[in-house]
């Protein structure tokens, strides 16, 4: 099969595409025929040796997939030929990625795609989508009608917290880059939209929401510590989940002075069921239309090493030239 892989870590010219042996699928692993796959953050840190894990060699990057069950292991009771799967959480932990032709996967880490949506959707949203429901429902308990700043809401995590946001019931703030973006995010169904290239966010932040804000959802790698707590209300929530080497100061006086609190985790360390749960309501509602992944552009699966390159100058470069997901198929 067709693959994209590493022997060792670096820049993304270390990936190679090319030949690898199709996997079998053994005890609870389902063989999944992928359809499409997307890139997200964390591949390229594994890929280039910023976040350091042991990985099988050759190892085949990529967490996220959409495709059709080819075969399954014995103990798989979940699901059988022909039946079409999303998921995410793979290349990690000593698992394989997703980026081939054929992924050997957990069974405990897939989720039935509904009819209607395409697997190019169902890709997109899985790891982004995940982490979004994660960090509202379970970690900031958002609730109707409280408020949200989402501070950098047009890339692909920030764009589907906008969209659960909504669905929850909330009053969304969103920070953006650009006039475009400024249209994107209004499209999403924010209620609000600072663009933070020609606006002071405190400035448009206190005519706003005065009393402060409910939630901070965080999504750069370097937040503002003293910006945050200025802008969080009595008893406000902020959730990270970015920025691993980041060491900023921290106004501790004010902050436990209001009674705020911050949440912080990451996607792959939650359990499966509590996965799961988040699956199920966004399948829920990537099937009624109320959630749209945010797709950038889709590309072939040999153009690994560019979609890797581009994510890259993205996240660290910050070239805000991507907006959403990059999608790749093989």
């Amino acid at each position: 099969m067709k693959a994209a892989y590493i022997n060792e870590t670096g820049p993304p010219e270390v990936i190679i595409y090319g030949d690898l042996p199709e996997p079998k699928p053994s005890g609870s692993k389902v063989l999944v025929r992928v359809k499409a796959v997307s890139v997200n953050p964390i591949d390229t840190y594994l890929r280039s040796g910023t976040v350091k894990m042991d990985l099988p060699k050759p190892f085949i990057v990529g967490c996220d997939l959409a495709g059709v069950v080819e075969a399954v292991g014995p103990d798989v009771t979940r699901f059988e030929p022909g039946d079409r799967v999303w998921g995410s959480n793979q290349g990690l932990l000593g698992r394989q990625g997703t980026f081939a032709e054929y992924a050997c996967v957990d069974e405990c880490w897939l989720y039935a795609t509904p009819p209607k949506v395409k697997d190019e959707q169902a890709a997109a949203i899985a790891l982004v989508g995940i982490t979004a429901h994660l960090g509202l429902v379970t970690h900031a308990q958002l609730q109707r009608r409280e408020t949200i700043l989402i501070h950098g809401a047009s890339g692909g995590v920030g764009s589907t917290v906008l969209q659960i946001a909504k669905i929850l019931g909330a009053r969304v703030i969103a920070t953006v880059g650009g006039r475009d973006r400024v249209e994107a995010a209004l499209n999403l169904g924010a209620d609000h939209v600072i663009d933070y290239t020609t606006q002071s966010l405190e400035t448009a932040l206190r005519k706003i929401a005065p009393g402060g804000v409910n939630v901070w959802w965080e999504t750069s790698r370097e937040p503002d510590f003293d910006q945050v707590v200025a802008g969080l209300a009595p008893r406000g929530r902020m959730i990270l989940m970015a920025g691993r080497s980041a060491r900023p100061p921290f106004p501790v006086g004010p902050f436990y002075v209001k009674g705020c609190s911050i949440h912080g985790f990451v996607m792959f360390s939650a359990h499966p069921d509590e996965q799961r749960d988040a699956a199920d309501d966004l399948a829920d509602w990537l099937a009624s239309g109320r959630l749209k992944p945010r797709i950038d552009r889709i590309m072939p699966l040999a153009d690994t090493a560019i979609a890797h390159r581009m994510q890259e100058e993205h996240t660290i470069g910050k070239s805000g030239k991507v907006a959403g997901k990059i999608v790749l198929c093989p």
